[in-house]
């Protein structure tokens, strides 16, 4: 059974096409042509060379597929032309779905973000159920998600679109390199140049148990239904100190107000406009999305598809292990 995965070269798209291949399948890859294909380099794949935003070179990767993983997303917090986002992240998706029920293929694995989940009023760990409306999404990343969710369901309901919806948490671990925005903060925290905190909290997942959890819902999950694939609640403080144990360094102890940070924001948004920086480390939309933790319940995926975690030291010690002997801490 030949699987596509989009979003190969990337962080999870890598972790899932090295599970499939693991398992013995044939995998497919959609590529762009420029794209940075050191995550995938010397694997035995089929690669093809398209874009999601073309519609046209879509025929040709899905064609003969049994299954796609959509894994691709445009995952960033910031973007100087926020339409960006739109055209990968919602465009992109409808137009693969497309061809893929074209070429009818059997199942397909949507990639979605527990970003696109509500928050509960008393604080308690969200899950796929948790209310939520376009007005809650905060930034450009987070609605462009959302949206593309809708877009999903909307294909199921309307083309009888084979999809069964995961969406992963925060996923770490190896070959995150970019890095993605977590990643960052990981490196930076490892280093020594993160000497304070806001308090807010994350749902830290290992890369590999969220790849493991795509296979389960290809496998095992019921067209359109979501599956949160998370791992465990903590804090930003417990996860500083749980980086300066394993790299031996003392935590950071300075607390900082989520308000006094915004002004960095602003201006460090302004300055990458400005000079073309790339994403900048500290984000407005990072710091309003800091106000909330975000913690979420995995319990449906555990229940319905068989889906388990690791404990999430262990996923950053993995991801500090990979960051150092790729030359991140440089």
């Amino acid at each position: 059974m030949t699987a596509l995965v989009t979003g190969a070269t990337g962080f999870v798209g890598s972790a899932v096409v090295r599970r499939l291949l693991k398992r013995g399948e044939p995998v497919r890859v959609l590529v762009r042509p420029e794209s940075d294909r050191a995550n995938i380099s010397n694997l035995p794949l089929e690669i093809a060379i398209g874009d999601l935003r073309e519609p046209t070179t879509l025929a040709a990767a899905v064609e003969g597929c049994e299954a796609v993983y959509h894994v691709a997303a445009d995952y960033r917090l910031w973007a100087p032309n926020p339409d960006d986002l739109y055209d990968s992240n919602v465009t992109g998706t409808q137009n693969l779905v497309g061809a893929a029920v074209a070429a009818d293929v059997k199942r397909i694995v949507y990639t979605s973000s527990v970003a696109v989940l509500g928050r509960t009023t008393d604080g308690s760990p969200a899950d796929e159920e948790t209310p939520v409306t376009l007005d809650d999404m905060i930034g450009h990343y987070k609605r462009s998600k959302f949206l593309a969710e809708k877009a999903v369901h909307d294909l199921i309901a309307n083309v009888d679109a084979p999809i069964v919806i995961v969406n992963p948490s925060t996923p770490i671990g190896p070959r995150d390199v970019k890095p993605t925005p977590t990643g960052r903060m990981i490196v930076e925290a490892a280093t020594g140049r993160m000497p304070a905190y806001v308090d807010t909290g994350l749902n830290l997942v290992h890369v590999d148990d969220v790849a493991e959890g795509h296979l389960l819902a290809h496998d095992k999950g019921e067209v359109g239904e979501r599956y949160v694939l998370g791992g465990e609640d903590m804090t930003l403080e417990e996860i500083l100190k749980a980086i300066a144990e394993i790299v031996g360094r003392p935590p950071p102890r300075v607390q900082l107000p989520h308000n006094l940070i915004l002004p960095i924001a602003v201006i460090a948004e302004a300055w990458a406009k400005l000079f073309k920086t790339g994403e900048p480390f500290v984000t407005v939309d990072g710091i309003r999305m800091a106000k909330k933790k975000m913690f979420f319940n995995s319990a449906k995926a555990s229940a319905r598809i068989g889906y388990t975690a690791r404990p999430a030291r262990e996923a950053l010690a993995d991801a500090i292990s990979w960051f150092e002997a790729n030359g991140y801490f440089g």
